[in-house]
């Protein structure tokens, strides 16, 4: 009897451990999110780190979350610190999966109209809530460039 009740809790042991232990398959996707808040030389940087990213991992899934100052490369006819639009590098991004989402919360306070956002980029009611959900449920690795 006492070996039957050993090898039972080995089972169950061995059991929780499979359950429990995350998955690190070849294949699973590394989704992260990038939280973007603080402006135009934010954005540069965020930019070519995401272009990295994916030219090491071309499989993440990539969320740029902004809010504050952080959605100012998504407006309308931005520009980094040398004249470029940003234009350019968010379609690239978005072509390769990137989502762009702005924070309403910030659109309101600083009253910019909807229209002036970028065609890539999806608004939702509030970035930080935003970031904190992808983070919580729905397992996002948290970067801020």
């Amino acid at each position: 009897m006492p070996r039957l009740l050993l090898a039972f809790k080995a089972a169950l042991l061995a059991l929780f451990l499979a359950v429990s232990a995350p998955s690190h398959a070849a294949d699973d996707v590394i989704k992260t999110v990038y939280h973007m808040s603080e402006g135009i030389p934010q954005a540069s940087r965020a930019i070519n780190n995401i272009r990295n990213h994916l030219a090491a991992d071309p499989k993440a899934k990539i969320v740029v979350v902004a809010h504050g100052l952080g959605i100012d490369f998504l407006l309308d006819g931005a520009t980094n610190q040398m004249e470029q639009p940003f234009a350019g590098a968010i379609g690239e991004l978005a072509a390769k999966g990137v989502e762009f989402r702005v924070c309403n919360n910030t659109l309101v306070s600083r009253k910019i109209d909807a229209s002036k956002v970028a065609m890539e980029a999806k608004i939702v009611p509030s970035g930080v809530a935003e970031v904190a959900r992808l983070q919580a449920r729905e397992g996002f690795v948290y970067l801020r460039p």
